[in-house]
């Protein structure tokens, strides 16, 4: 039961990740901006991590977000899940 809700918070993060980036390859305005805001304040902390550490790619094409996407999808999701099963949650 806990594992599904976890699993699903952790997808709903990556659509806002998702959201977060296709937003900020046009330039927002108005209410629009204040969602891209929003999302920054969601998104950037965890993108940042990975920023420090991905190099950006030919053109300034920033890799971070897919990493940090595939993070969560490929290691942090399948091992909260596994733990919370052997829990019992």
């Amino acid at each position: 039961m806990i594992s599904s809700l976890v699993s699903s918070v952790i997808d709903f993060y990556v659509f806002i990740v998702f959201a977060y980036v296709i937003m900020s390859w046009f330039r927002p305005s108005g209410f629009l901006y204040d969602v891209y805001a929003m999302l920054a304040t969601i998104c950037e902390p965890y993108i940042g991590l990975f920023r420090r550490i991905v190099p950006q790619g030919g053109g300034g094409i920033d890799f971070s977000p897919l990493v940090a996407i595939l993070v969560l999808q490929v290691i942090v999701q399948p091992v909260l899940r596994s733990l919370l099963l052997n829990l019992g949650l």
